[in-house]
């Protein structure tokens, strides 16, 4: 579905993007992970065709994108972090106006308004809106043309944690679908949650790309901690994961049935990017 091989791009003569490559196929996730400034959003606007000068090969079905005609945003569905609506007319208005600039039979829009949670506010005019509802609207907006790929630009941003369930739920459902998705973000739970695949991009590079789980396993792993009481106290201890049968002391607590408590800790992908890029999300 997408193909970027080398691909660079400067805003000025300092590069911004450096031979940045990567695939995505039919029914993925892919994420860009990095903080802001990295290049995440330049390089969805690459993909989407808003910046057609740059270097090396962005490929999506099979075709250049600065060579894509007008057809292409039949295929493409984008949720930008910042929603943009004409906010006089009704939530319904505004689907109808901007399904009607699309080919495609348009998508039920009470079946999709009921699932983001906002059937019932359809007919209020978008200014009566908060922040959160015009981000599931502007989500919404993203799906009513049933498009191929969607590219969604921190998506779960400023929504409760309930409706970031249904979001990312909903989310999951069009990859099911057969969607490709491009998730740009920098929460690292919403891509370790629902990414495939990840590449952390750092100063317009790419620093790591695999699997959130590869990626976590890769650098070793977790501990084990468990307490025991001993004369009368309580007493912490851990070890790491991968030599617990070395431990004599949990193994005999264990045969003992001594154990107050024992868990497991590994290193979330928000770990591993700043072990891999020295850098935080910030």
């Amino acid at each position: 579905m997408i193909s970027v091989k080398n691909c660079a791009f400067s805003y000025d003569k300092k590069p911004f993007i450096s031979d940045v490559s990567f695939e995505v196929g039919k029914g993925e996730i892919f994420g860009f992970l990095g903080p802001s400034g990295a290049g995440k959003s330049t390089l969805q606007k690459i993909l989407i065709g808003l910046l057609k000068d740059y270097r090396g090969s962005v490929q999506v079905f099979g075709k250049e994108v600065k060579n894509q005609k007008d057809d292409y945003y039949e295929r493409i569905g984008i949720d930008f972090e910042f929603p943009s609506f004409y906010e006089k007319l009704t939530a319904e208005e505004n689907l109808k106006f901007f399904s009607s600039l699309y080919k495609n039979k348009p998508r039920n829009f009470d079946s999709l308004l009921d699932r983001i949670g906002l059937l019932r506010d359809k007919d209020k005019k978008v200014s009566s809106y908060s922040k959160g509802m015009k981000s599931r609207l502007n989500f919404i907006k993203s799906l009513v043309h049933n498009p191929d790929i969607l590219f969604l630009d921190e998506p779960t941003s400023g929504l409760d944690p309930s409706n970031s369930r249904i979001m990312k739920d909903m989310i999951l459902d069009e990859k099911r679908d057969g969607k490709s998705i491009i998730l740009t973000t920098h929460n690292m739970q919403d891509a370790a949650e629902l990414c495939d695949r990840v590449a952390f991009i750092v100063d317009g590079h790419v620093k790591a790309m695999d699997s959130p789980h590869n990626l976590i396993m890769k650098k070793g792993a977790g501990t084990i901690s468990y307490s025991y009481m001993e004369n009368g106290k309580e007493i912490k201890s851990e070890c790491p994961v991968n030599e617990s049968g070395k431990d004599e002391k949990l193994k005999k607590l264990i045969s003992e049935g001594k154990l107050l408590t024992i868990h497991s800790t590994e290193p979330d992908l928000g770990d591993i990017f700043m072990e891999v890029t020295g850098r935080g999300l910030n």
